[in-house]
């Protein structure tokens, strides 16, 4: 994947892709400015070289939680008593095998891990909490913030310059 040089037209794919993935191939053709056939080629190169991990909705946490009655967001900072890399790999793996994991973030400085967890209420926090960071000798400090709102969740990652600037 070294070797894949993204110019200006594999950018406004990506952009116009993380903005909305449903588009038609005719649609993202039109909207990059590109023929049907060349978006369709690009798009395809752009997968293959794992550029498009997967293609996703995105589904609204709050309505969700509104219609299933429940559900809750936790953000939690998890220090381990050894930071060797076979107890920080055996404890993110044990992690992120966890279906409420959402996130998984090894960082320095300060925790050694940063998780965003939904759950569907707090008893289901608890019971993970004592699945994966009580009953793990390796954790030490866990601390962990319930979020009451959500101000901007927007994964795009930036690829076209801000011509704006």
């Amino acid at each position: 994947m070294n070797d894949l040089i993204l110019d200006e037209i594999d950018r406004r794919l990506l952009d116009a892709l993380q903005q909305d993935a449903s588009l038609s191939n005719q649609a993202l053709a039109e909207a990059v400015c590109v023929s049907p056939a060349t978006c369709l080629r690009r798009v395809r190169r752009l997968r293959a070289a794992g550029l498009i991990e997967r293609i996703i909705a995105i589904v609204d946490p709050i309505r969700l939680a509104s219609a299933l009655g429940h559900g809750l967001t936790a953000i939690v900072e998890i220090n381990l008593e050894r930071q060797d890399a076979q107890t920080l790999e055996r404890f993110e793996q044990s992690l992120v095998a966890e279906e409420a994991v959402q996130q998984c973030w090894r960082v320095s400085p300060g925790p050694d891990f940063v998780a965003v967890i939904h759950i569907p209420d707090m008893p289901a926090y608890h019971a993970l909490a004592q699945r994966r960071f009580t009953a793990d000798a390796a954790v030490r400090h866990v601390r962990a913030f319930f979020a009451v709102h959500c101000a901007k969740f927007h994964p795009r990652l930036p690829v076209v310059a801000d011509r704006a600037k």
